[in-house]
């Protein structure tokens, strides 16, 4: 049971190097495989950690409780780490494909409405505050006619990242 016990603790350890040293294990074995992409994911840190650790400790349970042998708690341990291992794997390319959190760009702007925090004079820079992704940006302003502070705003277009071009909004 010992064994067992030192595999679950050598997991929990790998795991926290995992945190440490991410990408290590997929560098080393990333030229070994001569089918691209076969092991892509499958030999990291995470994947390898929660094997090792859900072998060692579901092993030492089972030989524990049920007084199975070595050979019976090994039989239990590997079904058990390879579910794990997978779970690990799936988790980690969800994580890794997830693309809500991409930043907005400056073609976003166009069409957003904003509110006049500084005057913009004719041909002139003013400056206004819009809601972008979920934050409140200021942006430099320009109007081809003065726009006084407070008034409502429509992005026509961007500038740059951080300077556009708008529009009175008339009601």
């Amino acid at each position: 049971m010992a064994w067992f016990l030192g595999l679950g603790i050598a997991g929990v350890v790998l795991l926290a190097l995992s945190l440490l040293f991410d990408g290590v294990l997929e560098g080393v074995f990333g030229g070994v495989s001569a089918l691209d992409g076969l092991f892509d994911g499958l030999l990291s840190l995470p994947v390898i950690a929660g094997f090792v650790s859900m072998l060692g400790f579901s092993g030492a349970i089972a030989m524990g409780t049920t007084g199975l042998g070595a050979v019976g708690a090994t039989a239990i341990g590997v079904p058990a780490g390879v579910a794990t291992g997978w779970l690990a794997y799936r988790l980690s390319r969800a994580l890794m494909s997830d693309r809500s959190g991409a930043a907005p760009r400056d073609d976003d702007l166009i069409g957003v409405p904003g509110s006049v925090v500084t005057a913009i004079p004719a041909d002139g820079y003013g400056e206004i505050l819009v809601q972008l992704g979920g934050q409140r940006v200021k942006l430099v302003a320009k109007s081809p006619v003065p726009v006084a502070r407070g008034a409502e705003v429509w992005v026509e277009e961007a500038l740059s990242h951080t300077a556009v071009s708008v529009r009175q909004v008339e009601r």
